[in-house]
Formats: C-alpha cells, structure tokens, sequence
C-alpha cells in the first residue's frame, strides 16, 4: 500500500502541481482482493477558505462546486466526514451533504478522531443523533495517526486495534457492534443494495424506453435500405437516390422546390442567368471606350494600300475581342453565383435518407463539392477562352 500511496502523490503532482493547484480531473485506482467489498469511493477533498501556494482567490467556491457535481447525484451515498474534537454543527460536510440530498435518504454520518478526543468529553450525543439526527445514522471510526504511518502499521493491524478500542472503552464498547470501518463497509455495501433494488424498476423502464427507440430507429434504417441485406446495394441505392434528388431539384420536381418564400435550385440558376446576368449585359454599352476615329483607324491599317469595300474581318475580329474583355468579370460573377448555389443544392438533398448515415452524408456531401468545385475551375477557364479566341 505504501507503493499505491506514493503513486496516488505522484500522480497528484503531476496533474495538480507541487504548488497544491486544484485540478477536476480524477484519479483511478481499482482495488481486486477476496477482503474488499464491491464499493466505487470517491475521495474528495476538503473544504479551502485560503489559498495557499498557486491556488486561486476563489478555490473555496471551486472546491465547493467540485464536491456538489458529485454529491448531487441521485445514486451517490454520501459519506458526511466530521472530527468528533469539534462542533458538530459548523461541520460543512453536513451543510452540503443537506444541500444534495435534503431528505437525508442517501447520507451517512461519519464520525473520526474519537481516540482524540479531551479527557471528560465524548461523541455520544453526535452518534446518536441528538445533535444533528440523520436517517442513515452515523458510525464513529478510529484511523491510523500519524506515528502508526510512519512506523508503516498496515491495514489489517489497524483495523484489529480499532475493533479492539471499541470493545475495550467503556464509554463506546456499548456501540461496538456498529462501530468501526469495517462494519462502516458492511453497511455501505447494504445501502448500496437497497439502492439498487429502489433504482432498479426506474432502470428497466429506462432501457425499455431506450430499447423501444432503438428498434424504432432500426426500422427507419430497414425502409431506407428497402429491406436489402446487401449493402453494397444499399450504398448504391442512397448514392442513386441522391444524384436523382440533386438533378429533380435542378429540373424543379425536387421535394421541396415547391415553395413561396424564395427561388431555389434550378429556378434560381435560371434567375440568375436571365436577370442578373442578363441585366449585366444589357446595362453594357458595345460601343463603350470605341470612338469613331478608333474604327476608322483599325479598319484602314487592315485594308493596307487598298480601298476597303466592306469592313476587313480582321478589324472586325480585332475590335471585338477589345470589347469582349469587358464580359470577362460579369462572367465569372455569374459562375461564381451558380457555383454557391449548387453548393447549397448539395448540402441540402439527402437530407431525410441520409440524416441516419452522418459520416456517409459527410463524404458524399465532400465528393460532390469537389465535382461542383473542379467544374467551377473549367467553366472560369472557357470563359477567358472564348474571350481570348
């Protein structure tokens, strides 16, 4: 044990720092012996008022905050630790252990350093409740001091002395029989039981509900996967049948085309051409930055020495290409509108079949933008093209 413990340290300092930081992380240790009841235990620390070392201003309403997220929890049984050498009605352990569980069914009492106590005095009052009553009662326990841990008296030696001072001291030997850590274990073990029988009725509905979802959920999968057991079939058909809603979305006999509140899809690509682009262009002037004196100069340096009857096609062609440049940006900005659009298109289609299958929508959503994005590039590309042809 002595090894456990210096692990326990080290791992601390590792995680918390030598400079007694707080840190929510917590630390496992499992424990397999044929002596140790089956228990989860949860150490958790005591209460901050100061910080000391690299602590922050606030690390008692940390601390705090740390005990609550576990203590609140309706299948935890809380262990309400207090010295017996001080007054039981400051003990915070008490002040939050009512806060989590205000009908005190889940909390037991535990009262240490009764070997401690002053001459004349004794904790007969905090045992039997009349202090502070609680419904799980509470049970006295003798730990090892500090000299048995440094003289390394071990677990089975201190639980022996233990027993032996309950049934010796005349003021608790009377209680001896539910005294001790070992009968603490006994009765956490049979709370732990009964727990399990009250919470076991709310555990079987649950899994009822959550196995009614499930089967519910698998029935979902079976229609979308029309009965098939062949699943490369299945990937085909939701492969097939998104490509078909992405075309009728286009085609405008998609599912949910049909509606008042704005253009999508294909009609929306229409618009787009027509109306913006088409505006685009009629807005241009052909003529615009083209005087007179510029045609008359491209079609005489054509025609040479001679006297041109008609315009010489390659001042014809030469002037056009000049006015075609300014085509190029409304172009592409028409490329560029039809491309978020298709890009919305792919996200969209699919979404019942394949909102069962997230990592599938995931690639064929990431396949089809790179379609969408690779013919973006050869559509800009024929465009300055035909400008430059």
């Amino acid at each position: 044990m002595a090894k456990v413990r210096q692990e326990i340290l080290d791992e601390t300092d590792r995680l918390a720092g030598t400079r007694k930081e707080i840190n929510p992380k917590p630390i496992s240790l499992k424990i397999y012996s044929p002596h140790v009841i089956d228990l989860t235990l949860v150490d958790l620390p005591g209460l901050t008022k100061l910080p000391v070392g690299d602590q922050p201003a606030d690390i008692e309403r940390l601390v705090r905050a740390l005990i609550f997220s576990y203590i609140e929890r309706p299948n935890c049984i809380i262990l309400a630790v207090h010295p017996a050498n001080t007054d039981l009605a400051t003990s915070d352990a008490l002040q939050l252990a009512r806060k989590a569980d205000p009908e005190g069914t889940r909390t037991v009492g535990v009262i240490t350093k009764l070997d401690l106590m002053d001459k004349g005095t004794d904790a007969l009052d905090m045992l039997s409740g009349k202090i502070i009553p609680l419904k799980r009662g509470y049970i006295g326990v003798v730990n090892r001091s500090q000299q048995d841990l440094e003289h390394k008296v071990s677990n089975a030696e201190a639980r022996k002395a233990e027993e032996e001072w309950f049934k010796t001291n005349p003021i608790y030997r009377s209680l001896a029989d539910k005294m001790g850590s070992k009968y603490l274990a006994q009765y956490l073990s049979q709370m732990l039981m009964e727990h399990i029988r009250e919470c076991l009725p709310l555990i079987r509905m649950k899994v009822a509900e959550r196995l009614a979802d499930v089967k519910k959920e698998l029935e979902s999968y079976v229609s979308i996967l029309c009965g098939t057991e062949d699943l490369g079939a299945a990937l085909l058909h939701l492969i097939t049948r998104y490509a078909s809603d992405f075309g009728a979305v286009i085609e405008g006999s998609g599912r949910d085309t049909l509606t008042t509140l704005e253009l999508y899809g294909g009609a929306r690509i229409n618009w787009i051409f027509h109306d913006v682009f088409g505006e685009e262009m009629r807005k241009m002037d052909a003529l615009e930055d083209l005087s007179i004196g510029d045609i008359r100069t491209a079609i005489r340096n054509s025609a040479g020495h001679r006297t041109p009857l008609f315009v010489p096609e390659a001042a014809f062609e030469m002037l056009v290409k000049r006015q075609l440049k300014k085509f190029l940006q409304p172009s592409l900005s028409c490329a560029d509108q039809i491309y978020d659009e298709l890009t919305k298109i792919a996200v969209v289609v699919g979404g019942e079949d394949l909102s069962s299958f997230s990592e599938l929508r995931y690639r064929i959503n990431e396949v089809a933008m790179n379609l969408i994005r690779e013919h973006k590039k050869i559509a800009a590309e024929q465009v300055r093209l035909l400008r430059n042809k």
